[in-house]
């Protein structure tokens, strides 16, 4: 390889515009490599991360420090409160929007996050589903309030393996909604979730940054402690009472506020968070894998690298 390999996003656009997309599991890297590349191609960057979006969470989110963020221009960090109801199908049509406006200045943008289905609203588009029945969703509220979460769970199991393997289950919302689907059309919810991707006027490259799982969950444990050192037990007390906004049903908090209900001691708490937070990676992963179009680099690889496998990828188009 050439040492002085440089790559323009002329070499890369398929079309005149191209979206960079950098995914993988939490705690990998990613931040990072975005960083990079947008000071590479001198442009701005765009988060899917839906943990990212809401004023009131910081550090147990991993928001971009004001270093990070000062090395190029961020849309969608910290834009919302938690208590703003805000969708899907909201960041689609917002990011959409964001992006025309951004090509208008630049011929390759930069979009990094871990929420794969907010990743895929932007790139394909999201999947139409059926009306949903009032008699489902009082159905699903009922069991959530008699019976819990984990009978949502359960029933999902049941009715619909398939997203269940994917599915963050602590997520009571995603859950409801996959259980009310299910029930008002009397098929599995992750059936309506195989359609025809949509036409974008952009071209888009998908990065996934990966490594040995004991790396990842090295790195991951090693966040947390992070985490709990700049201050994310007085960030958690700050949202304590709004504790049942759904923003908040988020790994790292969550765990958190047991131990302030003194359910759970704190060395117990902070080692829930450093699993749960491992399990998430593991479904980041399942999900992404799915994607033939993702190029999966190594998480210590070199930019230059990067660089020249994107630039043989598009070459082969």
């Amino acid at each position: 390889m050439p040492q002085s390999f440089v790559i323009n996003a002329d070499t890369i656009s398929m079309k005149n515009k191209t979206l960079i997309t950098i995914v993988g599991p939490t705690a990998i890297g990613k931040t990072t490599l975005s960083l990079q590349l947008a000071s590479h191609f001198t442009t701005e960057i765009i988060s899917a991360d839906s943990r990212q979006f809401f004023k009131e969470m910081t550090i147990g989110t991993a928001v971009p420090s004001k270093d990070e963020l000062a090395v190029a221009p961020h849309h969608f960090i910290q834009h919302i409160s938690i208590k703003d109801p805000y969708s899907v199908g909201d960041f689609e049509k917002e990011a959409l929007q964001k992006l025309e406006k951004l090509f208008q200045k630049h011929d390759t943008v930069i979009m990094v996050g871990g929420s794969g289905l907010y990743v895929d609203a932007v790139t394909e588009g999201l999947d139409t589903f059926p009306k949903v029945s009032e008699k489902a969703k009082t159905q699903v509220r009922n069991m959530l309030e008699n019976e819990g979460i984990k009978a949502l769970q359960e029933q999902l199991l049941q009715l619909d393996p398939v997203y269940y393997k994917t599915v963050d289950l602590q997520n009571t919302q995603r859950v409801m909604r996959a259980l009310e689907v299910s029930l008002s059309s009397g098929q599995s919810f992750s059936s309506f979730r195989t359609q025809k991707k949509k036409k974008r006027p952009f071209s888009t490259i998908k990065i996934g940054i990966n490594a040995e799982r004991p790396i990842i969950y090295d790195r991951i444990n090693e966040r947390v402690d992070l985490m709990i050192k700049e201050g994310l037990l007085d960030e958690a007390k700050n949202v304590f009472e709004f504790r049942n906004y759904n923003a908040l049903n988020t790994v790292g908090y969550k765990e958190l506020f047991r131990y302030f209900d003194r359910e759970w001691e704190l060395d117990f708490a902070i080692s829930e968070i450093k699993k749960n937070t491992r399990r998430f990676a593991k479904r980041q992963l399942t999900w992404f894998r799915k994607d033939a179009d993702i190029l999966w680099v190594d998480y210590n690889d070199t930019l230059e690298n990067i660089l020249e496998s994107i630039h043989k990828k598009t070459a082969k188009k």
